[in-house]
């Protein structure tokens, strides 16, 4: 074991999940159909797939998930053994609005959530939910076009609204949209899909478009942050980022200018977030580009008035970059902009793996942004084995070990204010980025394959136990 460091008394320990990768049971208690009920499976270099409308000749993962719907209870108590103080999960939009547009809300989605945040609180565990996580209602996709319409932003705060004032007794802690700034890889159709419900023309210039569903998605937060504060004063909401720092590959003074653009262009949404204007720089880049991305005084204001009050985000990997002589304004793509960096190695999906990352990103952000951190994701997806009957998961304890130690410098060492810590994941779930089943990140085993099949039983891994000892000890034994 290491020797680490006592965290701050109340810190949340936890463990993260996501709707759409866990609960399955697509079409029980009258739910409708989100994006991720079209997405096929995929692998390591196979892309997922995305159809109009679910087709009986194909497979969707997150059809079944891990049968979470069903199998909550005891999962929960599961968690509880583990020491949880918390448990990051998000409300299928679809369960509670179908179509995403209805006139009145799904009771029985109502009534699950009412169930399972019960169930968190006869353990002792506290809720943090995310509106919406890559779940998306396919109705406002079709119907709407995504965040590119008014429409689906009042969707939004509809549901928000129902869910704020049905859980605002048992629900402390939000977050409105996962990872908003994915979409900054706006080259890959499928961040613009998850995040705003996108599908482009091939004449519609996907930048431009990204810009404006992004805006829609800004002044949607900040109003549900509005409302939330509306219903109850002490309700926390935050953003949802996705931090992967981007290093210059070498002290080259271009290298150097060329990571400090593609920190601002990844991360601009978080300055929207927590500061509550668009930064000088965007607004010179869009009149370069020759973008019109359409924002009323209106938007300004509910920006302004609905900053969040804390940042979460997720951490697995850092990334580097180096100039290139063709790019004479420093412009990031992320598709031509990023190269491997030589000192960091790589799990088995090419991520790389940095834990001091970790701890830089957290100074970026505190600094730039000025409110607490919230990590709600950190974790490593790898094949586990089963042998006798035990999952040996050195190399997740490994990587979890390290990520937590510089966690805890940034908190004792640099001062950085952190409300908690959720690994992803608290159980093996579908990956939203292949839809596999074995790039396993839980501290929990699920007997399942690709395809779904298995008993589905649960076993505990090593880095059940491991990780049972770190929340024990307030992180002082790693």
């Amino acid at each position: 074991m290491t020797k680490g460091y006592q965290m701050p008394t109340g810190f949340l320990w936890g463990g993260a999940v996501a709707a759409h990768q866990v609960e399955g049971a697509w079409q029980a208690g009258g739910k409708g159909v989100s994006i991720a009920d079209v997405m096929r499976a995929g692998a390591k270099d196979v892309p997922r797939l995305v159809d109009d409308q679910p087709l009986a000749e194909q497979v969707y993962p997150n059809h079944w998930g891990i049968d979470f719907y069903h199998t909550y209870r005891d999962d929960i108590k599961l968690f509880a053994e583990m020491g949880f103080k918390c448990f990051r999960t998000s409300i299928a939009w679809t369960r509670i609005f179908p179509n995403g547009d209805e006139a009145l809300p799904n009771q029985e989605g109502l009534q699950f959530y009412d169930d399972l945040f019960a169930t968190c609180q006869q353990y002792g565990i506290e809720p943090i939910v995310t509106l919406s996580h890559f779940e998306l209602p396919l109705h406002l996709v079709t119907a709407y076009g995504g965040f590119r319409s008014r429409e689906v932003e009042a969707a939004f705060l509809k549901f928000a609204q129902v869910c704020f004032e049905r859980y605002y007794e048992t629900v402390k802690y939000w977050m409105t949209f996962n990872e908003i700034n994915n979409q900054a890889m706006w080259r890959d159709p499928h961040p613009l899909l998850q995040n705003s419900g996108l599908l482009l023309a091939d004449t519609e210039n996907a930048e431009e478009a990204m810009f404006q569903a992004a805006h829609l998605e800004l002044v949607a937060s900040a109003k549900a942050v509005s409302l939330a504060h509306l219903i109850d004063p002490t309700l926390q909401v935050g953003a949802m980022i996705a931090m992967t720092p981007i290093y210059p590959l070498s002290a080259k003074p271009q290298d150097v200018m060329m990571a400090e653009r593609a920190m601002r262009y990844r991360y601009y949404y978080g300055d929207v977030h927590a500061l509550g204007t668009y930064p000088a720089w965007l607004r010179r880049y869009w009149t370069r580009k020759g973008y019109d991305i359409a924002i009323t005084e209106a938007d300004q204001v509910a920006l302004q008035n609905g900053t969040v009050d804390y940042v979460g985000f997720s951490y697995y990997n850092s990334l580097a970059t180096e100039y290139q002589a063709d790019n004479p304004h420093y412009d990031y793509d992320e598709a031509r902009s990023v190269v491997p960096n030589p000192y960091v190695p790589r799990s088995d999906w090419g991520w790389q793996i940095d834990p001091v990352g970790l701890r830089y990103g957290m100074n970026w952000m505190a600094a730039r942004w000025h409110k607490p951190l919230f990590i709600v994701e950190n974790g490593y997806g790898a094949y586990d084995q089963i042998e006798d009957g035990q999952i040996h998961d050195d190399y997740r304890i490994n990587y979890l070990r390290d990520h937590v130690l510089e966690m805890e410098k940034a908190v004792v060492e640099d001062g950085i204010d952190l409300l908690g810590y959720t690994p992803w994941s608290a159980i093996d779930i579908i990956s939203a980025s292949t839809g596999e089943m074995k790039k396993r990140y839980g501290l929990i085993y699920v007997d399942q394959d690709d395809e779904g099949h298995g008993s589905g039983r649960r076993l505990k891994k090593d880095s059940f136990t491991w990780y049972q000892q770190v929340i024990a000890s307030n992180g002082e034994t790693l």
